[in-house]
């Protein structure tokens, strides 16, 4: 069975017609040839396939194109302002060498950018410091703007692998961004 349905890809409305077992990830790819999510372990484990989806970050390669009709979709390559300048995840990862053979770069910024985002709304990850006002630990869940020191970032981008290792330069890249 297919289905009609319009994704507006990094700004642009783009329609299509899918069979409705397609993937995200599949329907970027084949159908609207944007090649900025990759296609790595498609059971989402790798986080290569992460894109914005009406803001958050997803894998792709786990949800189902016909759900998100009418959705925002943002790759690596949406991010950028118009004016041909870089995102300011961009040029840190190119500024701190955040990349080797560059396969999962396009999701580790994406994941990067939501991240933050999440960051910034306060959202607690698993590392981030149970307190309450005083400073004192009480089991509560800690709100407001998570500060991004090493560990709760690697926390946060856990989901997306490196098979080159360059964490360390992808943490780095982050910090600085996160410091702005």
């Amino acid at each position: 069975m297919e289905s009609h349905l319009t994704l507006r890809v990094d700004g642009e409305a783009r329609s299509l017609t899918v069979d409705t077992r397609t993937t995200l990830l599949d329907a970027l790819r084949d159908r609207l040839s944007v090649t900025s999510p990759k296609k790595g372990c498609d059971h989402g484990q790798c986080g290569a396939c992460t894109v914005l989806l009406d803001g958050r970050r997803v894998l792709s390669c786990l949800i189902l194109a016909v759900a998100h009709d009418g959705a925002q979709v943002t790759t690596a390559a949406g991010l950028a302002p118009e004016d041909g300048e870089l995102h300011p995840l961009q040029r840190a990862f190119l500024d701190h060498d955040g990349f080797q053979c560059g396969y999962c770069t396009p999701g580790q910024i994406c994941s990067a950018a939501g991240m933050l985002d999440e960051a910034s709304a306060g959202h607690p990850s698993l590392v981030t410091p149970v307190a309450d006002g005083d400073g004192r630990t009480d089991g509560h869940v800690r709100r407001g703007p998570a500060a991004l020191g090493d560990d709760e970032i690697r926390e946060r981008m856990s989901g997306n692998l490196c098979r080159c290792g360059a964490y360390v330069n992808i943490v780095a890249a982050i910090r600085e961004v996160s410091a702005q």
